[in-house]
């Protein structure tokens, strides 16, 4: 399977990657503050969201200037470019694809003019009604639909806000509280006009977004790791259905809905940094928690527990805690393998998983390990892991997972596969542990994530889990659901 612009990354093989959020973004009003090298070190601690493209978008007070390219945020900046972006206040972003191609038209933020000057965007998220939007569009502007401004422009949702906020009103706070409560999905958006730094967040707050306050300003990020790393004190999170405006009056926030929050469950098992704090709740005490309940659910006479790194590191901590069972290093993580645009040869692809994780056989030799991970999706990667393991001179294998089996796709921006590509559904614990070839299979129940979280079930988004959406799934979707089949 190719991804969208045809290219294959070095990843291997795409069935082999781990799921992928959205986006991150980053927004910093902070004048007499190098706002470009705030938002460059804002980026690269969010760059875990997004690795295909990276931009900056700067206003000195008079114009906005952007700069973005595809690539990892070193990739894209350099002293030179950054220098180049001087100014009081910024919005950076970092992408990974789920609508529109991986090409630089779909790069971000946005930029559009406006009857009194510009607009830049950036999106975290993905918006489940952009049919219903589209046509609301062409009402307010047909000229945004023509032919020949769709091969020129880009494709994402991201693309339609914009339009959409620059057709409504030439007021934009005016328009943001027209178009923000028709836009349904998940969706955290940073945005700017020459003089003013918004932000908003949708009425289910299901991606994370955080305020943050510096001396001279204030930072909105989606997480809190950015605002640690550009020295902003954090404040509190946007709320759900929450809109805001930076400037020199201050801050002003309004609601333009009402909160209902189903926070993505999923942001506490993989997405988020593990030095990130989500409603509260730090995410690598979670993780630990998580693999403290695993161990619990699911205990195993074995000689070692080890993780795969890094986002089973802390998971497989709890679980050695909780089971008395040693804990080591059984795996080591090539950091430098990402997602490029080189195109593997059909040699190296062969290798595979062995790219990024190598075993260290006089640690695992002979050994009956437990391997946690923080997901299975496919089952690709298990499968090699575990053959990779006994090829090492394993003993045993007992897999174990610090999530449910994954047995819906996510339409609030992870890139899960469609429910066919799935390998849980329609297969039990026992079949897809005959799959990857281990001795046994353990997931941690919905209920044990759940409690870890310390989340009460309804303010959670668990869909990729259990199968009930908190926002209508886009129209035409359902074969993605295969619902006839379930």
């Amino acid at each position: 399977m190719l991804r969208p612009d045809g290219r294959l990354s070095l990843d291997i093989d795409p069935d082999e990657r781990s799921p992928q959020d959205a986006c991150g973004v980053f927004g910093v009003w902070a004048p007499g503050e190098d706002v470009s090298q705030l938002t460059y070190y804002g980026l690269f601690a969010l760059q875990h969201r997004g690795q295909e493209s990276a931009g900056i978008a700067v206003s000195n007070g008079r114009r906005i200037m952007v700069f973005k390219d595809m690539g990892l945020v070193a990739q894209v900046f350099d002293e030179a470019t950054l220098s180049s972006l001087k100014g009081r206040l910024a919005v950076g972003h970092t992408r990974y694809s789920t609508t529109g191609a991986s090409i630089w038209h779909n790069a971000q933020p946005t930029f559009r003019a406006t009857a009194n000057g510009g607009l830049a965007l950036a999106h975290n998220g993905n918006l489940t009604n952009t049919h219903e939007l589209e046509a609301w569009l062409a009402e307010l502007n047909p000229a945004e639909h023509v032919p020949e401004k769709k091969t020129m422009d880009s494709t994402n949702d991201t693309s339609l806000v914009t339009a959409l906020l620059v057709s409504v009103s030439d007021d934009l706070e005016k328009a943001a509280l027209d178009v923000l409560p028709r836009l349904k999905g998940a969706f955290c958006l940073t945005f700017m006009t020459e003089t003013t730094l918004f932000a908003a967040r949708d009425p289910q707050g299901i991606r994370p977004l955080v305020l943050g306050r510096l001396d001279s300003g204030w930072v909105v990020a989606s997480e809190t790791a950015a605002l640690d790393i550009v020295g902003a004190s954090f404040v509190r999170e946007v709320e759900p259905g929450e809109f805001i405006a930076i400037d020199e009056a201050g801050l002003r926030a309004q609601r333009f809905a009402p909160a209902d929050p189903k926070g993505c469950l999923f942001e506490y098992v993989y997405l988020a940094r593990p030095d990130t704090t989500i409603a509260g709740q730090g995410v690598h005490a979670t993780r630990v928690e998580i693999g403290r309940q695993l161990a619990r659910e699911h205990p195993v006479d074995a000689d070692l527990v080890i993780p795969v790194p890094e986002s089973g590191t802390p998971s497989a901590i709890g679980y050695a805690q909780e089971s008395r069972l040693p804990y080591g290093q059984g795996l080591v993580k090539n950091s430098y393998v990402g997602r490029t645009f080189i195109q593997p040869s059909q040699t190296i692809r062969q290798l595979g998983i062995r790219l990024k994780l190598n075993p260290l056989r006089e640690v695992i030799a002979g050994k009956r390990l437990v391997v946690v991970d923080d997901s299975i999706v496919r089952g690709n990667t298990q499968r090699a892991l575990v053959r990779m393991l006994r090829e090492a001179g394993a003993k045993e294998v007992h897999v174990r997972i610090s999530s449910p089996p994954v047995q819906w796709p996510c339409f609030y921006g992870i890139d899960f596969a469609t429910r066919a590509e799935l390998i849980a559904p329609g297969l039990t614990v026992e079949e897809v542990c005959r799959s990857i070839g281990a001795d046994t299979l353990g997931y941690v129940s919905l209920e044990g994530l759940t409690a870890s979280t310390h989340i009460p079930a309804g303010q959670l988004c668990r869909a990729c889990f259990d199968g009930s959406y908190p926002v209508a799934i886009p129209p035409g979707q359902a074969e993605l659901l295969h619902l006839e089949d379930s």
